[in-house]
C-alpha cells in the first residue's frame, strides 16, 4: 500500500460544504484501515480483484477516492465504483473532493439498493444505528453478488457485539479482525437467502400523536418520538399561523405532519440532508393523507429556498457532527432559518439546554424569548428583526 499516496490524498480531502473546523476532519483511521484491509484480501486472492465495488457511508470521499487513487481495486470502467451516502453533504463534498483529485468520472452515486446490486466488495464506514446495519446488511444479502465480501470497518469505541449479531443474521461467516489505531473491521461472507420482503421502512402507529410514522434505518429514533421534539410539541397549541412553514432537520416527518394537520390552510416544507429522513418524511406524509400539503425536500440547511420565503420555521438541531460534538451544525442551520423567514417571521427551536444557543439566536435572527425549560431541553421563540 502506497501511503504517501494516501497521506497525500488525505490530506487535501475537505468536509465542504460540511462544517469544518480545526477539530474536524474529513477522514478517519477506519478509512485507511478498510483499504488496507481490501488491498491485502486481494494481494491473498481472499477479494475479488476486478469485479464490481461498492462503497457505503463514504462521509467525504476518502473511501471513494482511494480506491481510485490507490488502483488496489481495479475497476471495469468509467463509474465502476458504486457509492451510496446518506447525507446531501457527503454527496456534494465527494463530488468536490473527486474533481480536485482528478477523479470526478471515476464513480457513480446511487441509492443503496442500486449501489450494491451485483457487488463482489463492499466497503461500508458502520453506522451507529444498528437499524441503519440491518436495512444494509439485508440489501447487500439480497442484491449482491453470491461471493460478496463485506468489510465493514468503525471506531473500536463505537462498536458493540450487537453489530457482529446483525450481521450474523445476513451473513454465514462474520470474522472479527484485528484493531488497529482504535478502528477494527468485522469481515463478512456467504450471504443467507433472505425471504420476504425488506424489513424497512418501518410503519408504526403512534396512538399518542395519532399519527402514523415511517422510518428507514437511518432516521434518529425510528418510528419512535425523541424527547426533544416531544418537548417541542407541547407548544403546538402557541405556534402561529404561517402561509409558508418550514421543518428544518424534519427526521420522519412528525413535526411537520401535526403541524399541518393542525393548520390545514399552511403549506409546508420538510428537509432534511439524511436521503432516509427525507424518504420516511414523505411516507410519514402519505400514510397520514398529508401529502398533498407538505413538500419534503433533501437539501442542505434548505439552500435551494429562496429567501424570505417562510413565516415559521421549526428546528430540533443536532448537537453532534458524526461522533463529535460541535454545535457548528447547529449554528449553520440557525443562519439558514434566519435566511429564509420574512420579516416578523418566527423560529421556534428546542435544544439541549447546556448548548446556550440564546445568543446566537439573538444575533442572528432576532429577539428571542424563553417558551419554556425541563431538566433537559429549553423551547426558544425567536422573531426575525427587519433586514437593513
Amino acid at each position: 500500500m502506497a501511503d504517501n499516496s494516501l497521506d497525500s490524498l488525505f490530506s487535501r480531502l475537505r468536509r465542504f460544504p460540511d462544517v469544518e473546523a480545526a477539530n474536524l476532519q474529513a477522514w478517519d483511521a477506519t478509512d485507511r484501515l478498510l483499504l488496507d484491509t481490501a488491498a491485502e484480501l486481494q494481494a491473498a486472492g481472499g477479494a475479488p480483484t476486478g469485479g464490481r465495488t461498492a462503497v457505503v457511508g463514504d462521509r467525504y470521499g476518502a473511501l471513494t477516492l482511494g480506491v481510485l487513487a490507490l488502483g488496489v481495486l481495479p475497476a471495469e470502467g468509467s463509474g465502476a465504483v458504486r457509492v451510496h451516502e446518506d447525507l446531501i453533504t457527503g454527496e456534494r463534498a465527494l463530488r468536490r473532493n473527486a474533481a480536485a483529485a482528478g477523479f470526478a468520472d471515476g464513480f457513480e452515486q446511487l441509492p443503496l439498493e442500486a449501489a450494491v446490486d451485483g457487488a463482489e466488495l463492499v466497503l461500508l464506514q458502520l453506522p451507529r444505528s444498528l437499524a441503519e446495519l440491518e436495512e444494509i446488511a439485508d440489501a447487500v444479502a439480497r442484491r449482491a453478488a453470491p461471493g460478496v465480501v463485506l468489510l465493514a470497518g468503525g471506531r473500536v469505541k463505537h462498536m458493540s457485539l450487537g453489530m457482529n449479531a446483525v450481521l450474523d443474521r445476513y451473513f454465514s461467516e462474520v470474522q472479527p479482525q484485528l484493531a488497529r489505531q482504535k478502528s477494527r473491521i468485522l469481515l463478512a461472507r456467504g450471504p443467507k437467502a433472505v425471504d420476504g420482503a425488506p424489513r424497512f421502512p418501518l410503519t408504526e402507529r403512534n396512538a399518542e400523536l395519532n399519527l402514523t410514522v415511517c422510518a428507514r434505518g437511518a432516521v434518529f429514533a425510528g418510528t419512535g418520538l425523541d424527547i426533544g421534539t416531544r418537548f417541542l410539541l407541547d407548544f403546538l397549541p402557541d405556534l402561529p399561523s404561517a402561509a409558508h412553514a418550514v421543518d428544518l432537520g424534519c427526521g420522519t416527518g412528525i413535526l411537520a405532519s401535526l403541524y399541518a394537520r393542525s393548520h390545514p390552510e399552511a403549506r409546508v416544507t420538510a428537509t432534511d440532508r439524511s436521503a432516509a429522513a427525507v424518504e420516511s418524511a414523505r411516507a410519514t406524509a402519505r400514510a397520514n393523507g398529508l401529502d398533498g400539503q407538505i413538500e419534503v425536500l433533501q437539501d442542505d440547511a434548505m439552500s435551494t429556498l429562496p429567501d424570505a420565503c417562510a413565516e415559521l420555521v421549526l428546528l430540533n438541531p443536532p448537537f453532534h457532527l458524526g461522533a463529535a460534538v460541535h454545535a457548528g451544525a447547529g449554528i449553520k442551520l440557525i443562519e439558514a432559518a434566519a435566511r429564509v423567514l420574512v420579516p416578523g417571521g418566527e423560529l421556534w427551536t428546542v435544544f439541549n439546554s447546556h448548548l446556550r444557543y440564546q445568543p446566537a439566536l439573538e444575533r442572528l435572527v432576532g429577539p428571542t424569548r424563553e417558551a419554556g425549560r425541563n431538566p433537559k431541553f429549553t423551547v426558544t421563540a425567536s422573531v426575525r428583526r427587519p433586514r437593513p
